[in-house]
């Protein structure tokens, strides 16, 4: 895959990597199926909770403004055993409410830390120096896997005074390391049925047919069956521990690839162009040009001559000026190395925006033999 970034120059630089370049004379590489797939199951799993971070230097939440954080504070202290008399009027400005994110990972236990990441909800300015106080995190059943509680961790730091501040990073986001604690563990059984399903990050038929006779082949026997472009059905042990034995045997396996599709993926928001290996180019034609339209305005003032009784009156003088640049037609060659189309790319003279609507152009025509991805 080639990386390439353009700038504000007319002309069109496109960056190849000398070692991907090298690479690509290469039949296939070699890659662990670890790298390409994982077990269906084995996955990670989203957490959020809603907290109170006390202890702050007056940086916390103004209740004016942030009314949750005097309700969810009167309901901590509440069940605490203070009562709080109702309406009066806490300036809070220690404490800040912040929403706890953090990710379970697969196979953990009741008892195993996780690292959370707190974000404040309201206008704290700052979540430097608080504690977090204990939270729950549940997941997307609404069950609580984890408790939250810790010492903020904030990158960010910032100072003012005199109507003048000074800020380096975001102080409004922090970090606890090992911040929670799981509670309770999802439920996950590999093979029980005597059957895995191992999934391709990315959908691939030939990646799926070479894996299930790399496996097969390995184990001397057809326990790998494709079930579509992205799923394989593998043939289990029924013990636990020949099942572990059996799986870390399938993900080491070595499976040599061949080319990815081709894709030529724009982004316009930066000209960023990313090419594979796989792109080529079929004989075409392009002409390219750019009209630009300069208005200048300058506006006359005209005076009346003295004792006239006259008004002065300011006249619009616009000078009006067309350009365009030359779009002489430009031979596209056909092209089967990725070399050869950056070369005929870069021929184009063209500016980013313009390789745009070419590439778009190209692929209408079923030159640009890729699929082509605008984000």
């Amino acid at each position: 895959m080639v990386s390439c970034r353009f700038s504000s120059v007319l002309a069109v630089r496109l960056c190849v990597v000398v070692l991907l370049w090298l690479g690509m004379t290469l039949p296939a590489q070699a890659e662990r199926i670890r790298d390409l797939a994982s077990f269906a199951g084995v996955r990670e799993n989203s957490l959020v909770g809603y907290g109170l971070v006390v202890g702050l230097d007056g940086t916390g939440d103004q209740t004016t403004q942030a009314p949750f954080t005097t309700q969810s504070l009167t309901n901590m202290l509440s069940q605490l055993g203070i009562t709080v008399p109702q309406g009066t009027n806490m300036q809070l400005k220690n404490v800040a409410a912040v929403m706890i994110t953090a990710v379970l990972p697969p196979f953990a236990r009741p008892g195993q830390e996780i690292d959370v990441v707190v974000s404040s909800v309201g206008n704290a300015r700052s979540l430097r120096g608080g504690t977090l106080l204990m939270a729950p995190l549940k997941g997307a059943d609404g069950q609580i896997y984890a408790l939250a509680q810790g010492n903020v961790l904030v990158g960010g730091v910032g100072a003012q005074a005199g109507g003048s501040s000074v800020q380096v990073n975001h102080q409004a986001v922090g970090r606890i390391s090992g911040g929670a604690t799981v509670e309770m563990e999802v439920p996950l059984v590999l093979g029980a049925d005597g059957t895995l399903d191992l999934q391709l990050d990315n959908y691939d038929f030939d990646t799926v047919q070479r894996a299930v006779t790399a496996i097969n082949s390995e184990f001397g026997m057809p326990v790998a069956t494709a079930l579509d472009g992205r799923v394989i059905r593998l043939e289990a042990p029924m013990d636990s521990n020949e099942r572990v034995r059996f799986m870390a045997r399938v993900q080491n396996i070595d499976l040599a690839l061949g080319e990815g599709p081709a894709r030529v993926i724009v982004n316009s928001r930066t000209g960023s162009v990313v090419l594979t290996s796989a792109v080529t180019l079929r004989r075409a034609a392009v002409a390219h040009g750019n009209l630009s339209i300069t208005i200048d305005s300058n506006p006359q003032v005209s005076q009346p001559n003295p004792f006239s009784e006259g008004e002065t009156v300011v006249v619009p003088n616009a000078d009006i000026t067309v350009a365009q640049q030359g779009g002489a037609l430009q031979m596209l060659e056909t092209s089967a190395d990725l070399a050869e189309v950056v070369r005929a790319l870069n021929a184009l003279g063209a500016t980013p925006q313009d390789l745009m609507s070419i590439l778009q152009a190209l692929k209408e025509a079923g030159s640009l033999r890729a699929e082509l991805e605008i984000m």
